[in-house]
């Protein structure tokens, strides 16, 4: 019927929670984990036997893999072997991208069979230990939501710095980032998916009921997180190339700040608990800053390029604001790092390490020079404001795959929805 339990966190459950999640460059908020499931009690004669079993075994091997990788992966680690022959994120996404066309006939053509098993997940970011609801259309929004979590923690894995083999320092090689912008997209895609597409089937009253962690709000700032992510690297291809201009890098910059400002405002008013949540929310803040750090240096070099007293001076104010956000930034690293479960950075690389060096001694000649030139009046008080330039950088299109053809109406109970079915009870 629609109904949900939540299991408070008080009620002794084992929500997995290390206490340090260790090199981060790309935030994976925690993973939800399916809990198991016996179809056969709750689907009884309804199926034939096959394909409940087909059912049964693919939603098995997520839990299995799920409760295996995900814990390792938090802590941006692989375990070396399992009774699967080696777990790895590319597995567990596989196993989701199987089980998938498999569970939709639970939904299809609106079948009442939707209503007929109670799915469990392990919640993170939600006060609640873990949330159960009679409703398939759960258990898909959980699936698309494990699959971006696991693509946001393969970007991770590709976007931490590596000993390079001449022995300089760390790096991140140039077909890791490639891939990540790839890896980004792919995740935000998945993302506007669930938000589009299968958060509308939840009645208004079970969406009110789901675990924070699966809110629009939150889901919304994944993408947007993704995408800016994706822009982040663009940014850093393209400092990194000789044919790109100044321009180029100004755009690529206001609209990583675009991003991140937008995912900050889906996200900054909605009851995250302390722990996953909270450092979430700290990571976007922390992006958002260094963004505007990175788009008001860009900005102030283009200004400084005018012939006018009034360029010159919004050049400065431009530079002053970029030193100080690059600070704030620095600041809000920190304070995401040292929020539960901890965390470090690695090493500097790309566009954060480049503005580190560039942003303090540009605005440091710069501001100087134009002082010695200009009288004070000439040089503005408050930065000025950024250029506004549309998003380019979009989703993958991820569409629900096509139900498997064993769900048929010859060999398949439920038919339709009665109208009783559709309204999300709680109990």
């Amino acid at each position: 019927m629609g109904c949900l339990v939540s299991t408070p966190q008080d009620s002794g459950g084992n929500r997995r929670r290390p206490g340090s999640i260790g090199e981060v460059s790309v935030y994976v908020p925690g993973f939800r984990i399916p809990k198991p499931v016996d179809f056969s009690l709750s689907l009884g004669d309804q199926l034939p036997k096959n394909l409940m079993e087909r059912l049964s075994a693919l939603r098995t091997r997520v839990v299995v893999m799920a409760g295996q990788e995900a814990p390792t992966v938090s802590r941006t680690r692989r375990k070396s072997a399992t009774q699967h022959g080696g777990s790895t994120l590319a597995d567990l996404h596989q196993a989701l991208q199987d089980y998938l066309p498999v569970l939709l006939g639970l939904v299809k053509d609106g079948s009442q069979l939707q209503h007929n098993v109670q799915f469990a997940w392990m919640n993170q970011e939600d006060e609640a230990e873990e949330t159960a609801i009679s409703n398939a259309w759960y258990e898909v929004l959980s699936v698309l939501h494990l699959m971006a979590m696991l693509s946001l923690s393969q970007a991770n894995l590709l976007l931490l710095p590596r000993t390079s083999c001449d022995g300089y320092q760390p790096k991140v090689s140039e077909e890791n980032r490639r891939a990540s912008v790839d890896i980004f997209l792919k995740a935000a895609g998945y993302l506007d998916c669930a938000v589009r597409h299968v958060l509308p089937q939840f009645p208004t009253s079970l969406r009110e009921d789901l675990p924070v962690d699966l809110a629009e709000g939150v889901l919304r700032a994944l993408c947007l997180q993704a995408l800016g992510q994706g822009v982040d690297i663009q940014l850093g291809m393209a400092i990194d190339s000789a044919k790109a201009t100044l321009a180029v890098k100004r755009r690529l910059a206001c609209e990583m700040v675009k991003y991140w400002q937008q995912a900050q405002d889906n996200i900054m008013n909605l009851p995250l608990a302390n722990g996953w949540g909270e450092k979430h929310r700290l990571f976007i803040k922390w992006k958002y800053v260094e963004a505007k750090a990175a788009a008001y240096y860009y900005h102030g070099l283009i200004l400084d390029e005018g012939n006018t007293e009034k360029s010159h001076g919004m050049a400065v104010a431009a530079l002053q604001a970029a030193d100080e956000y690059f600070k704030e930034s620095k600041r809000s690293c920190e304070a995401f790092n040292a929020a539960s479960p901890l965390s470090r950075n690695p090493p500097l690389w790309g566009t954060m390490k480049y503005l580190s060096e560039k942003i303090p001694k540009d605005t440091s000649s710069k501001v100087r020079i134009n002082r010695d030139l200009y009288s004070h009046e000439k040089i503005m008080e408050t930065a000025p404001t950024l250029p506004d330039f549309s998003l380019a950088l979009k989703p993958d299109e991820f569409q629900l795959p096509p139900v498997v053809p064993s769900w048929n109406e010859d060999n398949v109970g439920g038919g339709q929805a009665s109208s009783n079915h559709l309204k999300g009870e709680r109990r």
